[in-house]
Formats: C-alpha cells, structure tokens, sequence
C-alpha cells in the first residue's frame, strides 16, 4: 500500500507541475509603449515584442482603457495570424506594414481559436478594444504614425 500512495503522490505532483502554468496565467500589464496616432487620433500602445509577449498579447485581460492598445512587433515581415484563446476582451486587430500603412482590419469575437490572417506580409499587428477602428472611420489604407514607423 505505501507504494500505491508513493505513486499517486508523485503522479500528483507531475500534473500539479504541468497544470499549474496554465491556471497560474496572468494579463501581462507592463509591457513598454509607445505613443502611435491614426489621424488626429491617439493611441497608447503597449509594445510586445518577444516571442512570449507576443504568444500572451492580451490575453486574461478583464478590460482595457479606450485609447490604449497592444502592438505586436515582429522581426520581419510575414503573414500574421491571431487567434483569441484565453483573450477575454473582443477586440479589432489592424495587420500594419511598415510605413505604418493598415493593410486590413478584423474584428475577434472573445475565447474562440478562429484565425484572423494578415492579407499580406506585415511586421506589426495593432489590437484595439472592438469596434475602435469602425468608430473612428479608421479603414483599410489608413496611416499610423509614431515612432515603429519612421524610416
């Protein structure tokens, strides 16, 4: 009997190292930023960068403030696709090329692993709360400005 409780105990302790990653997730709220605008309006960005920042985004976020957003820097230009599993908040994602030009826009429904895809190759993904974009009048040719995207 020692041995069957030796067992499970050590089972036990195998899935509490493999699980406790998983419910012991947390928003990452101090990413750096950086100040971007669409036309006359402001955007405070936080920046993701590292391939785990990038992989964590927005996800376990209860709310975020209305003028603020995640930019999603890659090494290179890629198509870019972003899905929303563990991500709590809807959101509207822009595909961005370098010069700061939106390629296209999306809307991301909450918890769903559907895949929103760059129509081309871009370097920087720009998430806002749902909706930011269309309110904005903000479309698809549009200009970010700031400083990811002076050359």
């Amino acid at each position: 009997m020692p041995v069957m409780k030796k067992a499970v105990a050590f089972i036990a302790a195998i899935a509490a190292a493999v699980l406790m990653p998983v419910f012991a997730q947390e928003a990452q709220m101090n990413l750096p930023r950086v100040q971007l605008a669409a036309g006359m309006h402001r955007i405070d960005a936080q920046v993701a960068q590292t391939g785990d920042q990038r992989m964590t985004g927005l996800m376990f976020r209860k709310e975020m403030p209305k003028h603020e957003g995640m930019l999603f820097v890659f090494e290179y230009p890629s198509q870019q696709c972003f899905w929303m599993r563990n991500t709590l908040l809807p959101l509207s994602i822009a595909f961005v090329a370098d010069d700061g030009t939106i390629v296209n826009i999306d809307e991301m429904k909450p918890q769903t692993d559907d895949s929103h895809c760059s129509l081309k190759p871009v370097r920087y993904v720009l998430e806002m709360n749902t909706g930011w974009f269309a309110r904005k009048g903000i479309k698809a040719g549009a200009k970010l400005t700031g400083e990811p995207f002076r050359k």
